[in-house]
């Protein structure tokens, strides 16, 4: 079988399990995801060991530190995916879930059931533990799934994949509703991306070459995780340790992810006073900082920003730093460099925090608190199949709740329309 009808076929098999799992009991789908749980734990060493063989490619080719850094499946990101899936167990299902029923003058009953989407199409570069993450909420949400990988990840999805194909073997649900495409030909997603009859909605997650791809070439609808261009900013009044704690954290706890800051504003009445230490910290962290001519003025090492680095993804131990006038300056900044991502606010004004709130425009908006948190666990969804940039259907992290759609639903007693 060719590979344009290899994925044809895939389309066609996750077709008919979505039919299937539209009548699947909450339980039968939370049997799956127990199962899931079980698997990762009995197949940790197998799962390593083809991980490890990605790692070693990604050696061989010099692969940047945050790439290889997303990539490893170590014990503690296996037991962060089993935790994660137990989470999503654990959640109401949405799907059946009716609202806003009313009673119409003529004696209807109107409302709004939550529904499966159908089958989505995932494509995703590095991190192999979003095959578990995308899986679990897919199904949760009553949607069949195909996986489509990078090709630096394809022995550690493969491995993934066929413990979730036993997990829904096992508790008797279609093998086909999760299905993780098994070749490393950038191929198949021009043919999954073009089965327009077959997958109700593709979510690219990856890097922006990836997601300017699927979304000029998708003959299916698209939501995009696009890039992170986060903001931290430190205004005037605001407690300078909880600023210092939080900066450094949204930058180099883990810099190679999308939540984490790229660019740090800080109000000019505190630069003098604040950004000499933190630089001294980043700086000792390894951190190239990239500074206005305020900051360069202000701190010993920092080279001058380019226009080039305020729009940003630097995905590494790099930050862009700019003294801003006030909080309308930051406000456009963030406005005219800023990705609709994450963003936040350090400062003790409680009227400004809500200024921020309301004016900013990000899936998720922070006041003092790290970019760190813009993530479907730390949210309390369990899990996230990606963050979603756009506005329609569904802004910031997307969850199972996220992955459902809704219908009306009318009961009558015969009435009809004159």
């Amino acid at each position: 079988m060719d590979l344009k009808a290899q994925i044809h076929r895939m389309g066609v098999d996750a077709r008919d399990a979505a039919r299937q799992l539209r009548g699947v009991a909450t339980d039968d789908k939370n049997a799956v995801l127990r199962n899931i749980v079980d698997g990762l734990n009995a197949r940790r060493a197998e799962i390593v060991a083809a991980n490890k063989k990605d790692l070693a490619a990604a050696s061989e080719s010099g692969m940047a530190a945050a790439m290889v850094d997303r990539l490893t499946l170590s014990d503690a990101v296996i037991d962060g995916m089993a935790a994660g899936v137990a989470e999503v167990a654990a959640q109401d299902d949405p799907v059946g879930a009716v609202s806003e029923m009313k009673k119409r003058p003529n004696g209807l009953m109107v409302g709004r059931m939550r529904i499966p989407l159908g089958v989505i199409g995932f494509i995703y570069e590095s991190r192999p533990n979003v095959t578990v993450d995308a899986a679990a909420l897919c199904l949760k949400a009553g949607n069949a799934v195909i996986l489509k990988g990078g090709s630096e990840a394809f022995h550690s999805n493969l491995i993934l994949g066929e413990v979730l194909a036993q997990a829904l073997t096992k508790a008797g649900l279609p093998e086909k509703a999760i299905q993780v495409v098994p070749t490393t030909d950038r191929q198949a997603v021009s043919e999954l991306i073009g089965l327009n009859e077959l997958v109700d909605l593709v979510i690219p997650r990856g890097g922006e070459g990836l997601i300017r791809f699927v979304a000029e070439n998708a003959r299916v609808p698209v939501l995009k995780h696009y890039k992170g261009v986060c903001h931290v900013f430190v205004d005037r009044g605001a407690d300078m340790n909880s600023a210092q704690e939080i900066s450094f954290n949204a930058k180099v706890q883990r810099p190679g992810v999308c939540n984490a800051m790229e660019t740090l504003l800080v109000h000019k009445d505190v630069a003098e006073g604040f950004l000499p230490a933190l630089a001294e910290r980043f700086q000792a962290a390894g951190v190239e900082l990239r500074g206005c001519p305020e900051t360069c003025r202000i701190v010993s090492g920092a080279t001058p920003a380019q226009e080039a680095d305020w729009p940003a993804e630097f995905l590494d131990l790099i930050l862009a730093v700019r003294v801003v006038d006030g909080f309308d300056t930051a406000l456009d900044h963030i406005d005219t460099y800023g990705s609709k991502h994450t963003e936040a606010i350090v400062t003790g004004d409680y009227q400004r925090a809500l200024r921020f709130h309301a004016q900013v425009d990000a899936s998720v908006v922070l006041v003092n608190a790290s970019t760190r948190f813009n993530d479907g666990g730390q949210l309390g969804l369990g899990a996230e199949i990606g963050i979603n940039t756009d506005k329609l259907h569904a802004f910031g992290p997307m969850g199972a709740t996220e992955l459902t759609t809704t219908k009306f639903i009318v009961f009558g007693e015969g009435q009809v329309r004159g």
